[in-house]
């Protein structure tokens, strides 16, 4: 039967292993220094794994492929403990397939299998391993209304330079050259009320999304050439707290092995309100 399923370019794939461990399935093994699909019955075709790959080497296809099938997944996954467990049955509300939810819920009534499946309730558990119900890269949330703040007159743009996309920027632009640069997930300026104040005074800015950007081997490449070409002076990390903004930093460090020029590099942590989760220099 035709269905989407993940596809692995193993040319971009750097054997890092965070995809596997991100596939509570079990559909992914490292093999030879590879991420492999080892059977077309465990993937579910969700993508999961997409966000946690730091090189872009997984995409979604369409193609022939055997049925995805629930019970084979809970057989492999019950040796794996409740939490495993729970993290999968999470994964597929997340992501509304209640058919194989109740695949799955129905599979540990059948067997016997006595864990806390309050699903509807969970704050503790994730799919994310985060302690949040669903993956807090997609999980739908309202905030409480904020007081607005009195401001007269506009505020100035901190912005020095264009274009800001990473894709976009050439890394020996001199605004590069010994400049202290902002590398920025793109949702953290919205989330972050004073980004501009706060962390674009008198720097030069760089922004990507580690989980929706392509072609993500490129942005190791550029990192290095302003460390190494443009010889910056700083480097700042600016994430959100959502699991697949590591990904981020996770480039800057693979960044940092290919390079002889050794940067200060600062992470800074946005929460998901727009609060300084963690601030320091690695």
């Amino acid at each position: 039967m035709k269905r989407t399923i993940i596809k692995i370019n193993e040319d971009l794939c750097n054997g890092c292993g965070i995809c596997v461990s991100g596939c509570h399935e079990g559909a992914l093994q490292l093999i030879d220094g590879k991420a492999r699909m080892i059977s077309d019955l465990y993937c579910d075709g969700l993508g999961a794994c997409i966000g946690d790959c730091p090189v872009g080497a997984i995409d979604l296809e369409e193609r022939e492929a055997e049925p995805y099938n629930e019970i084979a997944v809970m057989e492999r996954l019950v040796p794996k403990g409740e939490g495993t467990i729970r993290a999968h049955l999470l994964h597929l509300k997340d992501h509304n397939e209640t058919e194989l939810l109740s695949q799955g819920l129905r599979y540990l009534k059948e067997h016997n299998i006595g864990i806390d499946m309050d699903i509807e309730n969970k704050e503790q558990v994730s799919a994310c391993g985060q302690g949040f119900t669903v993956c807090p890269g997609s999980r739908e949330m309202s905030f409480a209304p904020v007081k607005p703040m009195a401001v007269t007159g506009s505020i100035p743009s901190q912005l020095r330079q264009w274009p800001v996309q990473l894709h976009l920027l050439n890394p020996q632009a001199g605004y590069f050259r010994g400049a202290d640069v902002v590398l920025a997930a793109d949702c953290t300026a919205y989330a972050y009320g004073g980004f501009h104040d706060r962390f674009l005074r008198n720097r030069t800015l760089a922004i990507a999304c580690p989980k929706l950007d392509s072609n993500k081997e490129v942005y190791v490449s550029k990192i290095a050439d302003m460390i190494n070409g443009a010889q910056i002076n700083t480097l700042t990390v600016i994430i959100m707290e959502v699991p697949c903004c590591g990904g981020l930093l996770q480039l800057v460090k693979m960044a940092l092995e290919q390079v002889s020029n050794k940067v200060p590099v600062k992470q800074v942590i946005i929460g998901i309100q727009g609060e300084i989760i963690e601030e320091n220099w690695l």
